[in-house]
């Protein structure tokens, strides 16, 4: 009998939930760096096993919002809750809980069940650090169990399908098989361009930035995909650092960005990288629906 389990993957900014997305579906549908809050918006990531389908949702950090696009942010990862059979929250393996995170322990006591993840247990270096940790996490009450494990080198990560298998319903598959995330091609392309600008550029620009896809045409005559981009940022100097002294910062964003596309799409790829200035858009709720980010 065929099943499904929708799990919600929620924690902190940069606790490394897109990483355990990414790691478990074996390909890259959410786009990872080292900064925080960079996932937006909710993203799918897709594992069908034989009669069980996961449909994994990567949600944005939930953290304190300075502007009118944090809120729509961690509205959408509170959302989330409502909409699956389990929740992994995920936990940094050392420091203090933060008010937020705290905040989301107690919405999961309303919400269903709930696992905790211990992640990046490569970085301790002793059991008892582990233990302790751990310990803490059981006090909270919420979690059916604590796990640990570390998306980047795939340690625990094995175990987890099994953990969840059991909280799924039967029923039938809401996705093809072979499919690995709802994310159409264009918003694919469309985060990776934002990688790209959220690796090379200083911190001060990369949250101020969105970018949309403008156009999508691939060529009849030829083995080829024209795709044409825009950045929007909020500031006339930040269109400045985007180009870069002679275009060179613009040119490295998209090139990269190329890349990966082609190795995303499998077909040789014509990017067009164009900087566009809207001011303050991350306040602007119109602007903000313009550009896509969805009020959850």
């Amino acid at each position: 009998m065929t099943s499904s389990v929708f799990v919600a993957l929620v924690g902190r900014p940069n606790v490394g939930k897109s990483s355990l997305t990414n790691r478990l579906v074996g390909e890259k549908v959410a786009i990872v760096t080292q900064k925080p809050q960079t996932t937006r918006n909710r993203i799918m990531g897709i594992v069908t096993k034989g009669p069980v389908q996961y449909v994994l949702m990567d949600t944005p950090g939930i953290h304190k919002p300075r502007n009118k696009l944090d809120a729509r942010m961690t509205q959408t990862a509170s959302a989330s809750l409502a909409d699956v059979d389990v929740t992994l929250m995920l936990f940094e393996p050392a420091g203090d809980f933060t008010e937020s995170e705290l905040t989301m322990v107690e919405a999961l006591r309303k919400a269903g069940p709930a696992i905790a993840v211990v992640n990046k247990v490569d970085l301790l270096s002793d059991f008892a650090a582990l233990e302790a940790r751990k310990k803490k996490i059981e006090e909270f009450g919420v979690f059916d169990r604590v796990l640990a494990l570390s998306a980047r080198d795939g340690t625990g990560c094995d175990d987890i399908f099994a953990i969840l298998k059991p909280y799924g319903s039967p029923g039938p598959h809401y996705f093809d098989d072979d499919a690995y995330t709802d994310l159409p091609e264009k918003e694919l392309v469309a985060e990776l361009v934002r990688e790209k600008a959220l690796l090379f550029l200083r911190d001060e620009i990369p949250h101020g930035i969105a970018v949309t896809v403008e156009s999508f045409k691939e060529r009849p005559d030829k083995d080829l995909i024209d795709i044409s981009v825009e950045i929007y940022c909020e500031r006339k100097s930040h269109k400045g650092m985007i180009i870069g002294k002679g275009g060179q910062m613009l040119k490295k964003i998209a090139s990269a960005a190329r890349a990966d596309c082609e190795e995303l799409l499998g077909t040789k790829v014509n990017l067009q990288c164009w900087v566009k200035i809207r001011e303050d858009w991350r306040d602007n709720e119109r602007q903000l629906d313009n550009l896509g980010f969805a009020k959850p």
